[in-house]
């Protein structure tokens, strides 16, 4: 393989060797897989990738929609001999990878290697809650559908909730049957032999390639530096896929949250086995206590809307007082539970997560520390408090170090145009190696933009009915088949209204229920509306005429207020940037050409794309953003994208 490096970085692959040759038109993919397309962009990365697993090296690739990137990644992890880790965004996009592109490409490949998925534990059936009475648990879920599990869990091999098709993220049964962090019981549970969770987790220390998800990932490296992981030890490469979410979760991994959630649950389970032992009164009334003051400090929460500093909350009427009384009865209860650590496995369990508890608040609560931002944020019935890294990079780089193997990080959206700089500077890789491939898709002639024109500015109150009226044409002449991405809730609200009462299409929108289940009736639709914030801008892949128009209501500009970002443009600030320039407008560019990169999926899509937000035209920054996109044509009126829509 040739390879040139340049001062700024970044390195231009020649495509020529082994690894760009299997997946050329003569090799054994064209040979194997329907429908395969030799593409020059793929054979490029795969090259890139290949040299990255010789050398352990550093590769950060942003490839464009249709490049082929997982069979780019996939076919030099194979062929390289090494122990390879995968890591996806989604449980979606594991599934994908395992169990459709993975035997693909090893067939074709002819490579025997044991290949594992690995899951975060809330997908594994857990034998030792399965058995809990619902007086225990407290949680009470629908008996007919506890049953049905119970019969199933008599059958299956892998205890993966999936088999089932019944469970969404948030389906009520899954604390009922599923374990987390806090309540396992780890080796001293009486069915760890047949803990689906532990096989899992054997089945892929025994691997020569693994699929897990970013969540695992970090949640690996975290125990690890505690004495436990096991899942990334012995590997020689990782592969982050969709990787443009690592320095957001990074963000949350590195840092130290306790919720009222958890609180609730540790007094639950106390008091549940001092119940049933019976001689533990003063522990009993501690759970009691612990809970009674969780219940205050849930009700501080009861005003808050959004994300604010922990100061902040602090100030609201009762939060002070709540903060330090659950503080102080934390510690009461975790003096009263240690004396029993070793009277039973769940006690024991109780004690590790007390201890883990009072060490978190206490952190949280201390003075502030300026490298980290204390901040607060409402969920249910009360909320969590968190303290934060305002940068993650020394942390990251702790996790390369303990994993020194060589790294690939890919995603569709890295760069800012041709400027990797955030990306690799919130993860403190600078030395990494880039690659920016494009994308074969024909944007010239399956793709046009149009802005709307006389749009008030976003700030204007009325802005979203305005966005509204200009997109009521557009939908209209597409007949459907259009998705409108909004940057805020409120925002869909008063789009989602607005288009509901003047569309005679079938329209779905976020909330009215789950995102699986909205993009099926969607895409089986063929021309209904969907309206969408920030989970749908990112991992759809709707081809085909069901998704023909893309609709964006304004720039994605990150909200302010929130103190996690507040604090990361503080310190560029401090450090002597620029946060806009620096940070806010490469970190829209990555978020709109997520939205953008929705629209042409495939070699036949064709579709209309539609920014509403004046500032494209009006700023400097605007025509950056532009720039970014696909280069596909700008029609001038409504008159000329009605015309185009009608054409498909």
């Amino acid at each position: 393989m040739s390879v040139t490096s340049h001062a700024s970085g970044n390195v231009e692959v020649l495509v020529e060797g082994q690894t760009a040759e299997l997946l050329g038109s003569d090799g054994p993919l064209a040979a194997a897989i329907p429908g395969f397309i030799p593409r020059a962009a793929q054979q490029q990365m795969a090259q890139a990738v290949a040299d990255t697993f010789e050398h352990n090296g550093l590769l950060v690739v942003e490839a464009g929609t249709g490049t082929g990137k997982t069979y780019a990644y996939l076919v030099p992890a194979l062929m390289s001999g090494k122990r390879v880790v995968v890591s996806t965004g989604t449980k979606n996009l594991q599934d994908q990878l395992f169990h459709r592109d993975l035997p693909r490409v090893s067939d074709a490949l002819r490579v025997p290697l044991r290949t594992a998925l690995l899951k975060g534990r809330s997908n594994y059936l857990c034998l030792y809650r399965l058995k809990r009475p619902p007086s225990v648990t407290g949680l009470r879920v629908d008996p007919a559908r506890l049953r049905m599990v119970e019969e199933w869990s008599r059958s299956t091999t892998t205890g993966e909730l999936s088999e089932l098709g019944i469970f969404e993220a948030d389906d009520p049964i899954t604390p009922r049957v599923t374990s987390t962090t806090d309540n396992c019981l780890g080796a001293k549970c009486a069915d760890f032999n047949e803990c689906f969770v532990a096989k899992a987790r054997r089945n892929a220390q025994a691997a020569d390639l693994v699929v897990v998800n970013h969540h695992l990932l970090f949640a690996d490296f975290v125990l690890k530096e505690e004495g436990f992981g096991q899942i990334l030890s012995g590997s020689d490469a990782v592969v982050v896929d969709e990787a443009h979410q690592l320095p957001e979760l990074a963000t949350s991994f590195f840092g130290n949250r306790v919720s009222t959630r958890q609180l609730q649950d540790i007094a639950r389970d106390t008091r549940a086995e001092a119940d049933k032992s019976g001689d533990m009164p003063d522990l009993e009334v501690a759970a009691t206590v612990l809970a009674q003051k969780t219940v205050l400090l849930e009700a501080a929460f009861a005003g808050v809307q959004n994300r604010m500093t922990l100061d902040a909350f602090a100030d609201l009427p009762g939060a002070h007082d709540a903060l330090d009384d659950v503080a102080l009865a934390l510690d009461g209860f975790y003096a009263e539970l240690k004396p029993y650590e070793e009277r039973n496995a769940e006690l024991a369990a109780c004690v590790e997560r007390a201890a883990d508890l009072v060490e978190r608040i206490h952190l949280i609560l201390q003075p502030a520390h300026p490298e980290f931002v204390r901040w607060v944020e409402p969920a249910n019935r009360g909320g969590s408090l968190h303290a934060t890294p305002i940068k993650v990079a020394e942390g990251f780089q702790r996790m390369l170090e303990t994993y020194p193997g060589a790294w690939v990080f890919t995603s569709a959206t890295l760069a800012a145009g041709d400027d990797f700089s955030l990306f690799v500077k919130q993860l403190g890789i600078e030395r990494a190696k880039t690659l920016r491939v494009d994308s074969p898709f024909d944007f010239e002639n399956q793709a046009k933009l149009y802005l709307p024109q006389g749009l008030p500015e976003p700030t204007d109150f009325h802005y979203a009915d305005a966005v509204a009226e200009a997109a009521i044409p557009i939908i209209e002449a597409s007949g459907g088949g259009a998705f409108v991405l909004c940057t805020s809730h409120r925002a869909l609200q008063k789009i989602a209204e607005k288009l509901g009462a003047r569309l005679r299409l079938p329209m779905f929108v976020q909330g009215q229920d789950s995102r699986g289940a909205l993009l099926r009736a969607f895409a089986e639709n063929g021309n209904a509306v969907l309206v969408g914030t920030s989970s749908f801008w990112e991992g759809v892949d709707v081809k085909g005429r069901a998704l023909r128009v893309v609709i964006i209501d304004r720039l994605p500009f990150a909200a302010p207020g929130d103190p996690v970002f507040e604090a990361r443009l503080d310190a560029i600030r401090r450090s002597g940037g620029n946060p806009f320039n620096d940070h806010q407008v490469p970190q829209a560019i990555m978020t709109l050409r997520q939205g953008v990169g929705r629209l042409i999926r495939d070699l036949d899509d064709r579709g209309l794309l539609m920014i509403c937000d004046p500032r494209l035209r009006s700023k400097p920054y605007g025509r950056r953003m532009l720039s970014s996109l696909p280069k596909m044509p700008q029609l001038p009126d409504l008159e000329s994208a009605q015309k185009w829509l009608r054409t498909l």
